[in-house]
């Protein structure tokens, strides 16, 4: 049994939900988001506050899942996610123009990569990069995209990294 499914979802001021038997949307000052249902799980609205409900019994662990969407997708359109990246490595730098992001990340040419609808790249330094957006989802798939042209490599370090990530490095081969 789900025990998070339990736990209702307070909806803020700002957001308005609203609910049909195969689609839950949210809009709020941010954006608008929709997620369709899983047959077997009921959402129902009471004030100001969403309770999940799995109707079957074999719904039960979805509901969970349910609940977590639901709940992102609120706090994506009041507060909105963001995700940090670092380059590190001499000459790796970024820059954002436009739709555009372009990264020297030390190829013989540059990684131009397309920013997707619903996200806003800022570069604050030319080796930092904050990638912001309502959907979770798709702001933690960016950034992995992005990280996924150079990962951190084990022995110096350099590549893409998240922010708040540690790099655990081996020691050289010894003679």
């Amino acid at each position: 049994m789900s025990r998070i499914a339990n736990n209702p979802i307070d909806i803020p001021s700002e957001a308005n939900v609203s609910i049909s038997k195969v689609q839950v949307g949210v809009k709020g000052p941010m954006g608008q988001l929709s997620f369709d249902l899983v047959s077997g799980v009921e959402v129902v609205q009471e004030d100001n506050r969403l309770s999940i409900k799995a109707v079957k019994k074999d719904t039960l662990a979805m509901a969970g899942t349910v609940r977590s969407l639901i709940n992102n997708m609120i706090l994506g359109v009041t507060k909105g996610f963001a995700k940090d990246l670092k380059l590190v490595g001499v000459g790796y730098r970024a820059q954002a123009q436009g739709k555009v992001l372009n990264l020297s990340l030390g190829f013989s040419h540059p990684v131009a990569f397309q920013i997707p609808e619903g996200i806003t790249i800022e570069t604050s330094s030319p080796t930092d990069i904050r990638i912001k957006g309502v959907d979770k989802q798709q702001v933690g798939q960016v950034a992995a995209n992005i990280r996924s042209y150079r990962p951190p490599e084990p022995y110096k370090g350099k590549g893409v990294r998240y922010a708040d990530e540690q790099i655990k490095l081996k020691e050289a081969k010894k003679k």
